[in-house]
């Protein structure tokens, strides 16, 4: 037994390995992570190097923890103060764009199979059930590529994309379970009382996420932990509880720590920048495990026969169904430009969330639950390639990127941060030869008031400055100052560009 653990480490810890290569390599040639790890699973299971895995009840449960921990993140990074002036049309995409989705791409694959594969006799409903596993952006795909590519993109395009990313798949997922349940009964449904079903869930999932954050933000403040350590795990405690708590008032789970997740990450709470860096690295892990696990559960010689249909409705929502959704949704805001509006509808990136929903109709048994996966499975590939690939360059084509502001840079050569509650903004500069030309003290630069170097690196030592000390070229320097009026002030006056 304890040889089979051994190995059984062994070869998880050569997995998690080659995924984080496949993670550098994705940096380096433009392909996503996260098909290189769906790659990875693939090239290890049973039609690969021969691993079996056809657990499908494990397979559910890796991925509804891991898109709990992935979905609760994003809530924590996403800024309300960023999504403020974009709120409606994310909200708006985020359900009626997730249930036109679902109704326009269920009708093209009812047509496509009927065309295709006549004799599988696939229904309606299943067609409707197998487009709405697909109708939602995935999140780990959209948050992965959008900073792993550091995309700058114009007119408030990333926080939009984030947030109907971030806040889309409770609504597709209450489809999922809706259209399983109207397949698996004897009888004709009352439509009334499932849309009334739908609608109360996504209204517990929202008012208990909202409620259950705001709580945990007052224990975290008020409970005294001994190790400090400890303060991520109970915030990750929290986001169990409010899902579990929330599944079980038969509200939506996952609307909940989203929701929840937003609250915390927008209020104040002790040891906070820490906790946000242990959600970043769990958030990651989670894609990892949770692709990998997905790769390894697929057989590549079982998606053969489903090559034709899978490439017809792939291409169907990509520039039918996706396009004609967003430019529906985003009617009434007539601000928003032509182009904004393509960009929106070509990030309609389809990752391991389909898949994940692509696994309850085997949970559940339902008919052709089989070709289900398989279709999902083969569509995500497609557009892992075809649209993963492509948002830098389609965003430079529609002349939608910018330059990063080098006020935005992260901070680098200093391994210090600060709490967003220090009302402050902090820089590192590299001199030139140019900021000398005045003189090479400290006291030479023009620096604003309340505007201070607290700390230089020359090579691998770090200096602590003073009026008098002596600035050489490619010194790095540490600045802070009390907002981004006074930061700014302080590049121009340095001769920096792009501010």
């Amino acid at each position: 037994m304890s040889i089979q653990i051994e190995f059984a480490l062994l070869i998880l810890s050569v997995l998690f390995f080659l995924s984080i290569l496949a993670g550098k390599a994705s940096s380096k040639y433009g392909v996503p992570a996260l098909l290189l790890f769906l790659g990875v699973g693939m090239l290890f299971g049973s039609d690969g190097l021969g691993i079996e895995f056809k657990n499908i009840q494990i397979a559910h449960t890796i991925g509804t923890i891991a898109l709990c921990i992935i979905l609760f993140s994003g809530g924590l990074d996403t800024k309300i103060s960023e999504v403020r002036p974009i709120i409606a049309q994310g909200v708006i995409l985020a359900t009626l764009g997730v249930f036109l989705t679902a109704a326009i791409t269920g009708v093209i694959v009812w047509w496509v199979l009927g065309m295709t594969m006549a004799s599988a006799k696939i229904g309606l409903l299943t067609s409707f059930l197998l487009a709405s596993t697909m109708a939602s952006t995935d999140s780990a795909s959209v948050f992965s590529i959008l900073r792993s590519k550091n995309l700058h993109l114009k007119n408030n395009l990333r926080p939009l994309l984030e947030l109907e990313s971030g806040s889309n798949d409770p609504m597709a997922y209450v489809l999922v379970i809706t259209f399983i349940d109207l397949i698996k009964m004897d009888s004709v449904p009352n439509y009334w009382a499932v849309a009334g079903m739908l609608i109360l869930q996504l209204v517990i999932g929202a008012l208990f996420g909202f409620v259950l954050g705001k709580l945990a933000v007052r224990i975290i403040n008020r409970i005294k932990i001994g190790n400090d350590s400890l303060y991520p795990i109970l915030i990750f405690t929290f986001c169990i509880f409010i899902f579990s708590v929330t599944y079980f008032a038969e509200g939506n789970g996952f609307l909940a720590v989203y929701v929840s997740g937003l609250v915390i990450g927008n209020s104040r709470f002790v040891h906070k920048r820490s906790s946000l860096n242990f959600f970043d690295g769990l958030a990651w892990m989670s894609q990892l495990i949770m692709f990998l696990t997905l790769g390894l559960l697929v057989n590549p010689s079982e998606l053969v026969p489903i090559i034709i249909p899978g490439l017809i409705i792939s291409f169907a929502m990509i520039f039918f169904s996706r396009p004609l959704t967003v430019f529906l949704c985003l009617l009434p805001f007539r601000k928003m430009h032509f182009k904004d509006k393509v960009y929106v509808s070509w990030v309609g990136l389809r990752g391991a969330v389909p898949i994940i929903f692509a696994i309850y109709p085997l949970v559940e048994n339902v008919p052709h639950a089989e070709l289900i996966f398989n279709i999902v499975f083969f569509c995500t590939l497609v557009s892992l390639l075809v649209q993963g690939t492509s948002l830098p360059m389609i965003a430079r084509w529609l002349n939608l990127t910018e330059k990063p502001r080098q006020i935005d840079k992260k901070i680098e050569n200093f391994d210090v941060d600060f709490s967003d509650e220090i009302k402050s903004v902090t820089t590192e500069i590299e001199i030139t030869p140019k900021m000398l030309e005045n003189g090479d003290q400290i006291m030479n630069l023009s620096l604003p008031d309340h505007t201070l170097i607290v700390l230089i690196r020359r090579g691998d030592n770090y200096l602590v400055p003073t009026g008098q000390t002596v600035l050489k070229e490619k010194d790095k320097i540490l600045i802070i100052t009390d907002n981004h009026e006074d930061l700014i002030e302080t590049y121009k006056n340095m001769g920096i560009e792009n501010v």
